[in-house]
């Protein structure tokens, strides 16, 4: 578990059952993904670059998808 908090440490801020933090860091998870994820979008078009940014991509989207897993469990109360 300590792992998992070095590498996710913001979904262990939010406290069971506090509504106002998990929509807080679940809005950052998404608006961070959609920017970065356009910038990403961008630049995969490059020929060359665009299978080392494509990914790149996949990993961040990897890397969200579990934040939020994280987010929704630690709301619940169960991480």
């Amino acid at each position: 578990m300590d792992i998992m908090r070095k590498i996710w440490p913001t979904p262990f801020k939010i406290e069971k059952g506090n509504l106002v933090s998990f929509l807080v860091q679940l809005i950052i998870f998404i608006v961070i993904t959609a920017v970065v994820g356009v910038l990403i979008g961008i630049l995969a078009s490059v020929p060359i670059v665009g299978i080392i940014f494509g990914i790149v991509g996949s990993l961040m989207g990897l890397y969200t998808l579990i934040g939020i897993v994280l987010c929704i469990l630690a709301f619940v109360g169960v991480v």
